[in-house]
């Protein structure tokens, strides 16, 4: 077996390679390859982002009103002393249904299910997550925001519910 073969693994796997751009592969490592890894890497640059955003805000407040870093040591002390938390709870945000969503492009992939309309649902979950972020770092209008959260949630929650009912409908 050569150093690009490797035995697949697993329920209904044979052991034969396949063939891959790059040579021969895993099947599990040629799903790494999945068009469904594009909005996913997207989610990780907006997380990326947004984090730059918060952190360059944060650094530049703490110096511009000479803030005692330690007085930041809490989260309560952080929101009632810094006057513009919206990067960093973006940021927050960003930790939390984004990595459902990520958990599925993962998943979908290695169950090669990854068909374009999962495809396209991921791409306008990035979509609606980007116009969250751009909201709440802007002008932050509330009900804008939700509408964002809510359609992005919806989204998401039924790309699990069909890639759910994917594998239920193959076994």
């Amino acid at each position: 077996m050569s150093d690009r073969t490797l035995p697949r693994q697993g329920r209904g796997c044979s052991n034969l390679p396949i063939r891959h751009p790059a040579g021969t592969l895993h099947r599990s490592l040629a799903a790494m390859t999945s068009p469904v890894f594009a909005p996913a890497i997207g989610i990780v640059l907006l997380t990326a982002a947004v984090w730059t955003v918060a952190v360059v805000q944060r650094v530049g407040e703490i110096r511009r009103r000479r803030i005692a870093v330690q007085s930041l040591a809490r989260a309560h002390d952080t929101a009632a002393t810094l006057q513009d938390a919206r990067a960093m709870d973006n940021y927050n945000n960003l930790m939390q249904a984004p990595l459902l969503f990520l958990v599925l492009c993962f998943a979908l992939a290695q169950a090669g299910v990854a068909s374009p309309p999962f495809v396209a649902a991921a791409w306008a979950y990035l979509l609606l997550r980007a116009a969250h972020s751009a909201i709440q770092l802007t002008y932050n209008r509330v009900l804008h925001r939700f509408a964002a959260w809510a359609a992005s949630s919806a989204l998401l929650f039924g790309m699990w519910a069909a890639f759910a009912g994917v594998l239920i409908s193959s076994t």
